[in-house]
């Protein structure tokens, strides 16, 4: 098998996992505050009845349904494949198989 001659780029190594999953987790707490604080803002809006209030409540319910849905999609998702790792996915994969010799039939085993 031919080997690869091409050198090897820092930009194509993958990020640490330790440290891509600290930022999932960073994000995933930053968009539920988010969403702590659409629960507060409503609370208040319901309270004071600002000017178009009813405007306001429906956008932080909005917050309150549609945040922690994106904040899952976005913690579970990885980071986009390389371009390397897309190559080697395209190429099919070749397997040879080693044929096995037919089994003799002149030959008899006997236990006596």
């Amino acid at each position: 098998m031919p080997r690869d001659r091409r050198p090897v780029l820092i930009t194509d190594a993958a990020e640490n996992p330790e440290k891509e999953l600290r930022r999932r987790e960073r994000r995933y707490v930053a968009m539920m505050m988010i969403r702590a604080l659409c629960l507060v803002g409503g609370a208040i809006i319901v309270s004071t009845k600002p000017p178009l209030w009813g405007l306001w409540l429906v956008l932080c319910v909005l917050g309150m349904v549609f945040i922690p849905w994106l904040a899952v999609i976005l913690a579970n998702d990885r980071p986009a494949k390389s371009r390397a790792e897309r190559a080697q996915a395209a190429k099919p994969v070749i397997t040879t198989r080693v044929a096995l010799p037919a089994p003799r039939e002149d030959r008899i085993i006997d236990a006596e």
